[in-house]
Parts: structure tokens; C-alpha cells; sequence
């Protein structure tokens, strides 16, 4: 076999593993976790990217739902997002507002994590 027909019969294997590799990839996605890892909350102040899994899960701090999401009915429901009712002109307390008081209390309180705007917001 010359050196021309062996370039040939590798970059046919390559193309072959590389379709083969995209269409598994996309047939057999990884399952949505019931509770998000990781959210982060955009804002003018510096983005906030908030560990979830870390502040609920037993290992860490072992906060449930209700702890944080105050109109939950039962610890089951989905929340609704926190924007849908803390908005900039309602007259509820303002998203903004609400996180700093909720976030900055718990960490003062407990004495564990950032209570400085840096150790949150990514600026």
C-alpha cells in the first residue's frame, strides 16, 4: 500500500470516529438534575454564581428548599424564579434587595461564607 492510500484510509477512520463520536454525543445526552448545580445571576454589580448543590446537599450546609424559597407550599413544588415578583418597579422588595438580605443574613448569621460584595460578585 503506498503512502497516498494510507493518508486516504486514516482521515476516512478519523471522519468515521469523529460522526460516530457527535452522533452518540447528541443520541444519549446526560439527564437534567432535578436540582440545578450551579445557577448564576447576572447583574450590574458583577455576576453571581450561586454553588446550589453546596448550600442543599447534606454534605454541605443541608439548607432545604423552604429555607430560601419562601412562597413554596411544600418542599416538592417548584419555585418560581425569584424575578417574577422582585422586580425593579413593583412594590415588592426589589430581586436585588431580597438576595442581599437573604444571603448576607444567613452568611452573618451562621458565619460561614462571604459577607464582602467581592466574595460574591465576580466584578
Amino acid at each position: 500500500m503506498d503512502a497516498g492510500r494510507e493518508k486516504l484510509v486514516a482521515y476516512a477512520i478519523g471522519i468515521i470516529l469523529i460522526v460516530v463520536g457527535v452522533v452518540c454525543y447528541a443520541a444519549f445526552p446526560d439527564r437534567m438534575p432535578e436540582q440545578p448545580v450551579r445557577i448564576m445571576f447576572k447583574n450590574t454589580a458583577g455576576n453571581v454564581l450561586f454553588d446550589h448543590k453546596m448550600h442543599t446537599a447534606e454534605e454541605g450546609y443541608g439548607y432545604g428548599c423552604m429555607d430560601c424559597h419562601h412562597t413554596l407550599e411544600q418542599a416538592d413544588e417548584r419555585p418560581s424564579a425569584c424575578g417574577e415578583c422582585h422586580e425593579p418597579d413593583s412594590d415588592e422588595v426589589k430581586r436585588s434587595d431580597a438576595f442581599h438580605q437573604q444571603c448576607q443574613g444567613c452568611h452573618d448569621d451562621s458565619g460561614m461564607g462571604p459577607v464582602e460584595c467581592a466574595g460574591c460578585h465576580v466584578l
